[in-house]
């Protein structure tokens, strides 16, 4: 769940009765969507609502500033989880400790991207910094205004068709096809030169 998104945020105090009186409505296991601009949770914040609130069981972080990552997974209790959303970081996320990934780039290469997790797990740094490399090409393709639309053009590239976006989002462009189709085979080779290595 995201926070309070109007146009103006409401103070901390009313965040945290948010998320509590949505817990005692829902009875289920939230995990916040840390991703509005204006209506950022601080890590201050987030670690009072996961201690107040049990049935938050962690934060899906999508702000791209490594140092509010790496302050809220100091500060989360050891049983919340840290999830980055943040797809041209996830070498640096996963190297701090985040717990994993929901994003475009799991769901566009997953493989590559659990490559580069068990990179990171082992301690293999320079497979993961050749691994995020590569994925940043990719990113580089995916990125743009119909981001839903590209991931499905990449999955639909790789033999698993995924329709086309929503209307009224666009389906991905002659060009924006044939970026991600030169991506991906940039991204097959050097993840199986990274495998023969």
């Amino acid at each position: 769940m995201t926070p309070v998104h109007y146009l103006w945020r409401p103070d901390d105090e009313h965040m945290l009765a948010r998320f509590r009186a949505l817990a005692e409505e829902i009875r289920l296991p939230i995990l916040i969507y840390n991703v509005v601009p204006w209506s950022y949770l601080s890590p201050q914040l987030l670690y009072r609502i996961m201690g107040e609130v049990p049935l938050v069981i962690g934060v899906k972080q999508s702000n791209g500033d490594l140092k509010l990552l790496a302050d809220l997974l100091v500060m989360a209790p050891a049983a919340k989880r840290i999830i980055t959303a943040v797809d041209p970081l996830l070498y640096p996320a996963f190297a701090l400790g985040a717990h994993g990934a929901i994003g475009a780039m799991p769901t566009a290469a997953p493989g590559p991207c659990v490559a580069l997790w068990n990179a990171v797990e082992r301690g293999d740094y320079a497979s993961a910094k050749e691994l995020h490399e590569s994925l940043l090409g990719l990113w580089g393709a995916l990125a743009g205004d119909n981001l839903p639309a590209t991931v499905k053009q990449a999955l639909a590239l790789q033999g698993c068709d995924a329709g086309f976006p929503r209307a009224p989002m666009p389906p991905a462009s002659a060009v924006q096809r044939q970026r991600i189709e030169d991506a991906l085979l940039r991204l097959k080779r050097n993840v199986v030169r990274a495998a023969a290595d």
